[in-house]
């Protein structure tokens, strides 16, 4: 892979990416705010994440770091202090989460912020992969399961109100009306998209009752990519930036969404290529550790398709109004919103909602 590329949406498996590549002046400056006043001495590698721009690095003292570049209107002081908090509470309570050594903002109001954080134990075997790709096999599917358990009951008491609507969250809706009126009440630029086109016309009627289930903050983007591994077991979790006050079974929802599904292919007229056996993975390492009580049973189905909305909904956001990328947010609206959408009210999709029923319930 191209040091100089990242994942593009789909379209293309790499294009040229949106923010550019971290200098060694950069690096040197954010590493050199950690407490231990190391200096890089080495780039062991560039991420190819599209929406940050990040790179591991040996320090000089042979620390090994994650430098992690956002622009300030993505992310601020305030709002990375509310992911490091829940990362905080959740390592203090056992759960793998690499400390966070520092955080530089350049003071430039159209500038970045930076995030220097140890490397976490384990191999970072997903790093090449595409977001939505599945697991290895079912035993990382089956690990990935018990570790987000782990997470769920660490996260329970966890007392912070849900984040602003920041771009690029991963919120939760009970219906697929209200989650577009609220974010267009929330955010101008998905109002003036949306303004231009009869939305209520081109989305289904979903819904899903969250009656019965309690909130609790939650990591957001749970897949391969966000962990490490030894052997089948994870060993760290990373990526925070989608952590939200949400559900337990909003998560463990987003988990099979994420990797279960092969969008990519859908969305070039392919087979969805369900990978039944790594759903019942999943969900069976999730109840030997937190079994879900009956209202999430009955809601991880109907909450399925309905998981993907608030975060399409920032990231559209995100590209207009950050990235000021139309072209990107077209594709996210057509493709990666609406396409999820129609997808649950094929045959397929009702199929994979009665089967996440059956396990679930197993």
């Amino acid at each position: 892979m191209a040091d100089e590329q990242v994942f593009g949406m789909g379209d293309a498996p790499l294009t040229e990416p949106t923010w550019p590549a971290l200098t060694e002046d950069e690096i040197a400056r954010a590493v050199a705010a950690t407490w231990s006043g190391s200096a890089p001495s080495s780039i062991e590698w560039r991420g190819a994440r599209p929406l940050s721009s990040t790179v591991g690095v040996r320090s000089d003292d042979g620390e090994r770091l994650v430098v992690k570049r956002m622009p300030l209107r993505l992310r601020d002081g305030v709002a990375l202090a509310e992911e490091h908090r829940f990362m905080v509470h959740l390592r203090e309570r056992g759960i793998p989460v690499p400390e966070v050594r520092a955080t530089v903002g350049d003071g430039a109001p159209d500038g970045f912020i930076y995030e220097v954080h140890r490397v976490g134990s384990g191999h970072d075997r997903y790093r090449a992969d595409f977001s939505w790709t599945p697991y290895r096999d079912i035993g990382d599917a089956r690990a990935a399961g018990a570790m987000l358990a782990r997470l769920h009951r660490a996260a329970a008491d966890f007392d912070a109100p849900a984040r602003p609507a920041r771009p690029l969250l991963a919120t939760m809706h009970s219906d697929v009306v209200t989650a577009f009126e609220w974010h267009i009440a929330h955010r101008p630029s998905v109002a003036r998209l949306l303004g231009e086109r009869d939305w209520r016309a081109e989305v289904p009627e979903l819904t899903a009752d969250l009656t019965g289930v309690a909130p609790q903050w939650t990591h957001g983007d749970w897949h391969g990519t966000n962990l490490l591994w030894k052997d089948h077991a994870v060993t760290s979790v990373i990526d925070f930036g989608l952590a939200d006050r949400t559900t337990a079974v909003f998560d463990l929802a987003t988990a099979v969404e994420r990797t279960a599904i092969d969008w990519v292919s859908l969305r070039d007229g392919g087979p969805a290529n369900i990978r039944e056996d790594q759903i019942t993975a999943l969900i069976q390492g999730y109840r030997s550790v937190r079994p879900p009580s009956t209202a999430e049973q009955n809601l991880l189905p109907d909450l399925l398709p309905l998981v993907h909305i608030g975060y399409e909904l920032s990231e559209i956001d995100y590209f207009l109004t950050i990235a000021n990328d139309q072209r990107n947010a077209e594709i996210a609206y057509q493709d990666w919103l609406l396409g999820h959408l129609r997808w649950y009210e094929t045959a397929d999709g009702r199929d994979l909602c009665d089967l996440l029923r059956d396990v679930s319930a197993t």
